[in-house]
């Protein structure tokens, strides 16, 4: 192709990786000690960013959003598995390295974090790939997970879109987690009555079922199914000499259970 095709104003945005984080309590803070705060974690991200090779968002033209108490960080969408894994091990790691070393006067350092995938244009972050990626950050499941995180020992609670859970831990691209360490729950936010999306919640060094009783909006674990026969014996008669017939589970074939209307039995060689 000689030129790049003229955009349009319905053409899809490029996709792009996000990456929120939010302090809690941040505004609690007293205010002389907010920007030092802020400071530290700005700091913190960048190290664990450069340990996992990743790029810099700020070098990504809009590629970094400042959000008073947080920030979004926009990346290609090819390093999405990176930011899951080893980005969030990394970081709950680093802010546990921050609260041994942590003066007693300064504020402790917790996040929420989130992470999503889809088309957003830049500079102006038009789409919602960015509303997604917020309201993930704030869900109800997130912030309840960082209880668990608390609880713990941990400063770290994550929740990831649906489609970054399937394109990453799903499809094995994640090295040290597996799907037994996300939990399934359902991401809503009070204030935001038409949200309701699917998501996997992950705090680092805990299992989803350990997450499982701190989050009210987890998925229910999979039931067995009503169907299911209690043996694995299929529904074949069995003829014996005598004319009658053994079922080893409940009968419901209409034909068999009501009436036969025509029996032949081959008596031939046994």
């Amino acid at each position: 192709m000689d030129a790049p095709l003229h955009a349009e104003p319905l053409d899809v945005p490029a996709e792009l990786a996000l990456v929120a984080i939010d302090m809690e309590k941040y505004s609690q803070f007293p205010e002389a000690k907010m920007a030092a705060a802020r400071c530290d974690v700005d700091d913190i991200v960048a190290t664990v960013l450069a340990e996992c090779r990743l790029p810099d968002p700020q070098e990504l033209p809009g590629g970094y959003k400042d959000s008073g108490d947080g920030a979004i960080l926009l990346f290609p969408p090819s390093v999405l598995a990176r930011l899951v894994d080893p980005l969030l091990s990394r970081l709950d790691a680093a802010l546990v390295r921050y609260e041994q070393q942590r003066l007693a006067s300064s504020p402790v350092l917790r996040l929420r974090a989130s992470v999503h995938v889809g088309p957003l244009s830049l500079p102006d972050h038009r789409g919602s790939a960015i509303n997604n990626t917020t309201r993930l950050l704030d869900s109800q499941a997130n912030r309840q997970a960082l209880s668990a995180a608390k609880d713990s020992g941990g400063f770290l609670a994550a929740a990831l879109s649906e489609i970054v859970y399937q394109r990453t831990v799903h499809a094995g691209r994640t090295q040290e987690l597996g799907p037994h360490h996300f939990l399934e729950a359902v991401a809503r936010v009070s204030d935001k009555p038409g949200f309701e999306q699917p998501c996997r919640i992950h705090v680092p060094g805990l299992t989803g079922p350990a997450v499982r009783l701190y989050v009210t909006d987890a998925a229910s674990p999979a039931a067995p199914s009503s169907t299911t026969q209690p043996s694995d014996a299929p529904l074949t008669p069995v003829a014996s000499s005598g004319g009658t017939f053994q079922f080893h589970a409940q009968v419901s074939d209409a034909t068999i259970a009501n009436s036969i209307d025509t029996l032949r039995i081959d008596r031939g060689q046994r």
